[in-house]
């Protein structure tokens, strides 16, 4: 099953995301974040893995999350 366009601007959401520290957040800006961007954020937030739904902190599964994310997007550059 491939990834859905939701899956893909969540992804995508989530490479924004330092997974080394907790104490680095993002701020997704209604006035400027793509509408994909905007729903992807409030996704993440109902499915538990950031603290805001405009962004905010990484949760504890967000930062594993994150760390899968980027696991698999290296795996993927890979030439």
């Amino acid at each position: 099953m491939p990834f859905s366009p939701d899956q893909i601007a969540e992804l995508n959401l989530l490479t924004l995301f330092e997974s080394a520290s907790s104490q680095e957040g993002i701020k997704v800006h209604q006035h400027s974040a793509s509408p994909e961007a905007i729903a992807a954020a409030e996704r993440l937030h109902r499915k538990g893995l950031i603290t805001q739904q405009d962004g905010g902190y990484l949760t504890s599964l967000g930062i594993e999350t994150v760390e899968h994310t980027q696991k698999l997007l290296s795996v993927l550059s890979c030439s």
